[in-house]
């Protein structure tokens, strides 16, 4: 969503009231649901919007307090500027959520998603050469397959969420994204990568599934080192479910020097 169309949530006593141009089809105002799903969804969304509209200058708009409410009359496309200025905001909460895996088992000072993501970009780039393997493509699937937790964070098993429902969540949350950045070819190629990814259905969507088992062992044992604890649960979680090569290579290389550090 650009300059001239844009949703705004404005908090009141008692709740949350959604802004939204007369434009806006049924379609668009359908995640207003998802986003009050949860009181800790509601609350990343609020706070996150807000820095998208404040980072648009180009909006005509009125400022009430903490609210930033655009001027409805406009109905202008969205600039390609503000619509990247609008999803690069949305996407800092990938750099200030913590992962609730290390949370949960009281980590000091733990990985952030947007951390998790960087060294698995990392491991693509560095993996080796795999003929029919498209390496850019891996590394793009890398530092997006996790983009959907800006808006619904990390979701993990001891959450009790079913599978599908986390699918659904995850699914409408990069479909809002999408449209925040404008729509386009960018956007396409995004959604595209992430379904690949959730999937499961590409030679490289399963080198990068094995890159996410791998970067999770590899921060264990960091973690165990650095702070004298036993996250042996992590490694169980990952026996047995890597799907290359290069991710059971990886992954034996960690195991051995777990070993010897233990």
């Amino acid at each position: 969503m650009g300059s001239g169309s844009r949703v705004v949530l404005c908090k009141t006593s008692s709740s949350l009231n959604l802004f939204a141009p007369a434009a806006f089809t049924a379609s668009h105002l359908s995640f207003k649901s998802f986003l009050l799903s949860s009181p800790a969804t509601n609350s990343r969304l609020h706070h996150n919007h807000r820095m998208a509209t404040e980072a648009s200058s180009s909006a005509s708009s009125v400022n009430d307090g903490d609210n930033v409410i655009p001027s409805l009359a406009n109905d202008a496309a969205p600039s390609s500027s503000s619509s990247a200025i609008d999803f690069l905001s949305l996407c800092h909460s990938l750099k200030k959520t913590k992962r609730a895996g290390w949370i949960k088992r009281d980590v000091k000072n733990p990985e952030s998603i947007a951390d998790h993501m960087y060294r698995m970009g990392l491991m693509a780039l560095i993996a080796p050469d795999i003929p029919g393997i498209d390496r850019d493509k891996c590394v793009k699937m890398a530092i997006v397959h996790d983009i959907a937790e800006a808006i619904v964070g990390d979701i993990t098993p001891s959450d009790g969420i079913p599978k599908e429902e986390k699918s659904r969540k995850e699914r409408e949350a990069l479909d809002h994204m999408c449209k925040l950045l404008g729509g386009g070819l960018r956007a396409k190629e995004i959604s595209q990568l992430w379904m690949e990814y959730e999937e499961n259905s590409s030679p490289e969507a399963k080198i990068v599934k094995d890159f996410d088992k791998v970067e999770m062992i590899l921060q264990a044992l960091e973690y165990e080192n650095e702070q004298d604890r036993d996250l042996d649960e992590f490694f169980q979680s990952t026996a047995g479910k890597f799907q290359t090569e290069v991710g059971k290579a990886w992954a034996l290389e960690i195991a051995s020097r777990r070993k010897k550090s233990h």
